[in-house]
């Protein structure tokens, strides 16, 4: 049972949200176990939402890429107003909330920490804590697991798609990050978490994601499987590059690829500097022509990352690592080759797209770096998972 089936089911609950004035924060992922929308289902239920407010890509779903804003309109169904948190405002304003007793946050995440809806659970922290509102986190799988993978984001790199200093693949649930979140502010914050029951993370095959269960509902308009979750924390470093990450084909941030790019060499180079960073992936040899975005009506050479097959071992996986050594086989093979693509990304023009993403420069300057091999960066990344499994172990709610 995910939040909102466990808070529906919940009537001592449901009778204090019939009373209060609520706002919903939510997007086309949020369903009930039913596959009704949350919003739809706590209506019915009697409670008295009086403000729907959408990230981005929508409440319902609007928009298909990066950097396409949303405008606050009535919602189609029960005319409620939607506020767009990914239009005029990121945050939400004091004038926002100032009327609403309870804020229920209802998005589902999929595990990294470069994904805006997290970013806007952040900001919700800031501001219900600033004001003293409620916050209930109705909490639903992380698809990618437990595993840890990826750098720190540095302080003072904090960005859009990067809202706090954490490992890329941070291996916790939206309600988890709720409490971890609530750590960092400077004022109290009144934090429900709705636990899901029956929830384990390290039960296979979903490792996260319960498969026989639940259908998967795009969280966002690229976020297509399961798979995509999984290979995610390592796909989206490709959109600081100008390598193709899929968009603009039918498996978006599951592939890598560019017009004549030598996929042979590149796995010949990664195998024999780092064999264990390809561990328990199945990488098949591509071709694919985006219609649009990158390398649009090109024909590009490139790689799919498969998880779901059987000799997957989800704990071995490590997508962060197996992209930046494909990225670091190229700069070595080919050391003139235009990696990193320079563009307005995420509103922050005076910041390469590849060191916001990834949280600072230590990926960039490392890959560009002859004299820095695999074994340094192999050393700080595992400084990163045993420093952050230490730090999210207060805050784990399901098995681990």
């Amino acid at each position: 049972m995910f939040g909102i089936d466990v808070l529906l089911d919940d009537e001592a609950k449901l009778n204090r949200l019939r009373s209060a004035r609520v706002g919903l924060v939510a997007h086309p992922a949020s369903i009930n176990s039913a596959n009704t929308h949350s919003i739809d289902a706590l209506i019915d239920a009697g409670c008295k939402i009086v403000r729907a407010f959408g990230p981005q890509h929508g409440m319902r779903g609007d928009k298909q890429d990066n950097m396409i804003e949303s405008q606050d309109y009535l919602d189609q169904i029960h005319q409620l107003p939607v506020v767009s948190l990914y239009g005029e405002y990121r945050h939400p304003t004091d004038e926002m909330l100032h009327d609403l007793d309870i804020i229920l946050f209802d998005l589902q995440d999929i595990g990294c920490r470069i994904y805006t809806y997290i970013t806007t659970l952040f900001y919700f922290t800031e501001a219900c804590s600033r004001l003293g509102k409620e916050l209930w986190v109705l909490d639903r799988p992380n698809p990618a697991g437990r595993p840890i993978d990826g750098l720190y984001l540095k302080n003072g790199e904090q960005s859009f798609v990067g809202c706090a200093p954490m490992p890329t693949r941070h291996g916790l649930t939206v309600g988890e990050l709720g409490l971890w979140f609530a750590t960092q502010q400077t004022h109290e914050l009144d934090l429900s978490i709705i636990n899901m029951v029956g929830h384990n993370p390290e039960q296979g095959p979903g490792y996260g994601w319960p498969v026989d269960a639940r259908p998967w509902i795009n969280p966002s308009p690229n976020a297509a499987s399961i798979n995509m979750a999984r290979i995610f924390p390592g796909s989206v470093l490709l959109e600081g590059t100008t390598l193709s990450e899929g968009r603009g084909t039918t498996t978006p941030l599951e592939v890598i690829g560019a017009p004549g790019l030598p996929i042979d060499r590149l796995l010949a180079e990664l195998t024999s500097r780092a064999p264990h960073w390809l561990e328990s992936a199945y990488l098949r040899e591509c071709f694919f022509t985006p219609t649009f975005h990158k390398h649009v009506d090109q024909m590009c050479a490139g790689l799919q990352i498969h998880t779901g097959y059987p000799a997957y071992e989800h704990n071995k996986f490590k997508p962060y690592r197996l992209i930046a050594g494909l990225l670091k086989s190229l700069r070595h093979i080919e050391p003139e080759f235009d990696i990193w693509r320079f563009h307005s990304y995420e509103y922050e023009l005076g910041r390469k797209p590849i060191d916001v993403i990834n949280g600072g420069h230590g990926l960039r300057t490392w890959v560009d770096d002859p004299n820095q091999d695999f074994d340094v960066f192999d050393a700080q990344l595992n400084e990163a998972e045993k420093r952050w499994q230490e730090e999210r172990q207060p805050f784990l709610q399901y098995p681990c």
